[in-house]
């Protein structure tokens, strides 16, 4: 233990502050996703299904509101401005309030429209755009706090409500005979009361509310990309909107659970993106980015791995994660389980695109694969139920991969001698074989003997090849603490 803490006493500010902030994703996601067992005890089929809907208007809406503007302009306008730091964080908390006051005052005389048209409350409407203020303050206070490489606060504060968020919330719902309004009710108020603060902070330190220049900058540095901001949150939120519109509440609601087991894959996503990004951006400047394919390809392996291994304990993770009422959620999980594959391997395509700076690039593939994610989804799901969401959106997603794959050709053309990072040949045989394995445990779902055969099968080969997964790992460790140097 002591020599762990001496070498941990050794790293660098920045190789600490990545570790925290990793640790602050995976408390985040972690903690939601252990407390849900416990929600879909408490929540029927239907109620889960509404709270479902909820969270994928509140991704849509929040874009149309803030702009997104806690993302991409802030981290660059924080680098750009430094010397004006404080003033352009408080100028743009400034902005985001504004924005959602003003959309509050558009909401109000409106409401029986805007209530009718997403099928909420008025309670459940307010609640949302309390909840978009509060997360888009925050959002700016930890940006600000990544960028300073100053992580305890902003670890203390995130484990504080992310364990306030369930516990409230159980209590709400518990008490409530409106549960899913409890439960949106218990998120509202803690991060009202978890995060308001930070918007005092930083108006204080910056002490301006309105200033031209920044929310002149911000807006017109964010509008163009709302289309591509959008067109993400569509193609992950959609589904679930419209199987509880095309088919029913409690469809969405076993979906929904379906679709949220499958994302615990995304904490592997996360991860794995962070190590790599700032190694794949060092070897496009240094021109060596033929150099990426190896290792890139070994995390595409590991992304694939983990979901295989979520497909064959599908069964055991609904069970564990619900009642039986939500069983038929195991054959949901394998086709979203392969869509974070893909997901992770857009990742890195997009990293080039992103380099040197081609957002049109970027928006038209966005955009595509949200339109098309629209199309299927209200074809097939009419046609076959909510089963079909699944498929659309592995398909959605592989069609946005290979958008991205062409792009991301198109720019090695144009900037890079038209060499190929990623040979299409290595990458489409590794996407193809996953997914026929995919499909492969799909069909174990009705015999328990053939599985639990295949689990053991598992369990024997990564004893076997336990060296060769190590070194894997070490090559990825070794990326990260080079690029953190660097």
């Amino acid at each position: 233990m002591g020599n762990i803490l001496q070498k941990y006493r050794k790293m660098s500010v920045q190789v600490r502050a990545s570790f925290w902030f990793l640790i602050c994703s995976f408390l985040q996601k972690g903690i939601s996703s252990i407390t849900t067992p416990i929600f879909t005890r408490l929540l029927t089929t239907d109620e889960y299904g509404q709270y479902g809907a909820f969270n994928s208007w509140l991704g849509i809406i929040t874009i149309f509101v803030t702009l997104n503007l806690f993302y991409g302009v802030y981290t660059q306008g924080l680098v750009k401005f430094e010397e004006e730091r404080a003033v352009y964080s408080s100028s743009l908390q400034g902005l985001t309030l504004t924005m959602c006051l003003a959309w509050t005052a558009v909401y109000l005389p409106f409401r029986d429209f805007f209530n009718r048209f997403f099928s909420l409350t008025t309670v459940q409407m307010l609640a949302m755009l309390v909840m978009i203020w509060s997360t888009a303050a925050f959002n700016f206070w930890a940006a600000e706090q990544r960028v300073t490489y100053s992580y305890r606060l902003l670890v203390i504060l995130t484990l504080l409500v992310s364990a306030a968020k369930p516990a409230v919330g159980i209590f709400f719902v518990i008490h409530a005979e409106d549960k899913v309004t409890a439960r949106i009710l218990g998120l509202a108020l803690v991060e009202l009361v978890g995060y308001s603060g930070l918007f005092i902070v930083q108006m204080i330190r910056g002490k301006v509310f309105y200033s031209g220049r920044f929310w002149r900058y911000a807006v017109l540095f964010n509008l163009p990309l709302v289309p591509h901001y959008l067109s993400q949150t569509v193609l992950a939120s959609a589904d679930r909107i419209m199987i509880r519109d095309l088919v029913g509440r409690s469809e969405a609601g076993i979906y929904n659970l379906a679709y949220q087991i499958s994302l615990l894959m995304t904490l592997f996503n996360t991860a794995l993106s962070q190590t790599l990004s700032p190694w794949i951006y060092q070897k496009i400047k240094a021109g060596r980015a033929k150099e990426v394919s190896r290792i890139a390809f070994l995390a595409m392996g590991l992304i694939a791995c983990a979901n295989l291994l979520l497909m064959l304990l599908a069964p055991e993770a609904v069970a564990i994660f619900a009642p039986k009422a939500y069983y038929n959620a195991i054959y949901v999980i394998p086709p979203v389980s392969m869509s974070v594959f893909f997901m992770f391997s857009y990742d890195l395509f997009a990293k080039f695109e992103f380099y040197f700076e081609k957002t049109s690039f970027i928006m038209v593939a966005s955009v595509a694969g949200a339109l098309l994610n629209l199309v299927t989804n209200y074809i097939f799901i009419q046609k076959y139920g909510y089963y079909a969401a699944g498929y659309t959106t592995l398909f959605c997603y592989l069609v946005y991969a290979g958008g991205h794959y062409l792009m991301m050709n198109r720019v090695c053309d144009r900037y890079m001698d038209g060499i190929r990072p990623f040979p299409a040949g290595q990458y489409w045989t590794l996407a193809l074989a996953f997914m026929a394995a995919g499909f492969v445990l799909l069909f174990t779902y009705q015999s328990r003997i053939l599985r639990y055969g295949l689990i053991l099968a598992v369990i024997i080969l990564a004893v076997i090849f336990r060296e060769r997964v190590k070194e894997v790992v070490r090559s990825l460790a070794d990326i990260r603490k080079a690029g953190k140097k660097k």
